[in-house]
């Protein structure tokens, strides 16, 4: 396959082009991202903002993609400035930069490599990118990724989960940018009813349902509660809901381990119980920690939360993840915001857990916009993985989610002292789809671009055919012109 020469890829970016794909892209983006069902809109945004790299430098595509990632990610997180308040403001630069990084790496793809090899980096880019500010470095960030705005899409996160969308996406993009402009218009048509058919499939059925195992679950949301008040909340679930196996409360529902009186009430009640708590190593230092206690009123199992919330008195990282042998099966633990860090949730995968029980603290004061971005992760793990997840915030958006992704249960934001209750069926075996190893190695394959091109820098020669040497083509009348005064 060769680059069309009437291509994308082969016109320069002009000013009034520029401001138009900035405009699109920001538009598609606050539609993916706002509208039910909208998800598609993601490969509009993800092709204007490949056009940033026909700009005539890296730097003039890093600025203008800088400016895209303030407009599209800042307003989508807002609720940044109920947090950290004026300190938002530099979060959301720092958030759009990676947006930036991308269009100033694609451009030197373009300018040093040409347009086909350009087209087919820009997935292994994009993902390479993404996943780096999502997982790995420190102020990591995984939400108002391109996946992100499928979370409603079960069957192409089963398929090549978060982070593989955003690769396909971009791949899809790699083309029409080096077919001709008519045949890039009718394959991007094409594209977008494909897309939007898959996205609505419904997921698959597990086949073996009714043989795997399951147990009754109840969560009930109260934001720092007395522990008067969790008794009294917890007699009236049981009261409401005798058949229970077990209760989850949500994180740091106790500022230390669970104290003798909910002990006794798991004696009493003979129920398991799952809440977060508080387990300090010295005065000041603890773990953020999931305890679980059993009907005999013993702590048989705890977990520490894996990735700390930066700037928050959050606690030590854990020291090592395992598995809770339960009496229905294998089921993971994680806290809170562990659960959108795919490399989190990967190794409790990887150790067999069969379902995950996810005590969550979105505060009151954060806003109903946080909790709704927060509601898209469970279904996303969920379809990703193939494992059934409870999660239960201390106000917000509780969720009980089926191993396809399907929502089975939910209360409305605030829902203070709402209970989310329901059948976990567990599954066989969780799954790691395809973006557990692609997205890594995207990282690794972007920083070996950064490096060689930071290494290799060519001397500047005009080409005897006549093209700007950046993957352009010159303009023939011009060409032609100089020509003739030679």
């Amino acid at each position: 396959m060769k680059a069309s020469a009437d291509s994308f890829f082969a016109r320069k970016l002009t000013t009034t082009g520029l401001v138009a794909y900035a405009a699109t892209a920001v538009t598609a983006f606050h539609i993916a991202y706002s509208l039910p069902g909208t998800g598609v809109f993601m490969l509009v945004f993800l092709f204007c903002v490949a056009q940033l790299a026909r700009a005539e430098t890296p730097r003039r595509a890093f600025y203008p993609g800088l400016a895209i990632g303030v407009a599209a990610y800042g307003p989508q997180s807002a609720f940044f400035f109920n947090i950290f308040s004026f300190g938002a403001c530099a979060l959301w630069v720092v958030l759009a930069f990676w947006l930036g990084l991308f269009a100033a790496l694609a451009r030197l793809c373009l300018k040093r490599l040409g347009p086909l090899a350009a087209a087919i980096a820009l997935p292994v880019l994009w993902t390479g990118v993404e996943y780096f500010r999502s997982e790995i470095y420190y102020l990591k960030f995984s939400w108002l990724g391109a996946g992100g705005a499928f979370s409603a899409s079960p069957v192409l996160l089963t398929a090549v989960g978060m982070y593989g969308i955003g690769f396909l996406l971009m791949a899809v993009v790699g083309v029409l940018c080096v077919l001709p402009r008519k045949m890039a218009l009718v394959t991007a048509s094409v594209a977008l009813a494909g897309l939007c058919f898959v996205s609505q499939l419904p997921p698959p059925t597990q086949e073996a349902a009714a043989q795997t195992p399951s147990l009754r679950v109840a969560g009930l949301q109260m934001e720092v509660p007395m522990e008067s008040d969790l008794i009294v909340g917890l007699d009236k679930l049981i009261a409401q809901h005798p058949e229970t196996d077990l209760v989850l409360l949500s994180e740091y529902s106790f500022q230390s381990p669970p104290p003798e009186c909910i002990l006794d009430w798991c004696r009493r009640n003979k129920k398991h119980l799952v809440a977060g708590g508080k387990d300090f190593v010295s005065e000041i230092a603890f773990f953020n920690t999931a305890f679980v206690v059993d009907p005999e009123g013993k702590i048989v199992f705890r977990q520490a939360k894996s990735v700390p919330i930066q700037f928050f008195k959050d606690g030590l990282p854990a020291l090592d993840q395992k598995v809770w042998d339960s009496p229905w099966g294998n089921l993971g633990l994680c806290i809170c915001y562990d659960l959108s860090y795919r490399r989190v949730i990967d190794r409790l995968v990887s150790l067999g857990a069969q379902g995950l029980l996810v005590p969550t603290m979105d505060e009151l004061a954060w806003g109903c916009q946080e909790h709704v971005h927060h509601a898209r992760v469970a279904p996303t793990r969920a379809a990703e993985l193939g494992v059934p997840i409870l999660r239960i915030g201390s106000c917000g958006i509780p969720q009980l989610v089926d191993a396809g992704g399907r929502v089975q249960a939910t209360a409305f934001f605030p829902g203070e002292g709402a209970v989310t209750t329901g059948v976990m069926r567990l599954s066989p075996k969780g799954r790691l789809p395809f973006d557990h190893w692609a997205a890594p190695l995207s990282v690794a394959a972007t920083l070996i671009l950064c490096l060689g091109f930071c290494l290799w820098r060519p001397r500047k020669t005009e080409p005897a055919d006549g093209s700007s040497g950046n993957g352009i083509q010159a303009d023939p009348a011009l060409q032609h012109h100089s020509i003739a005064l030679s």
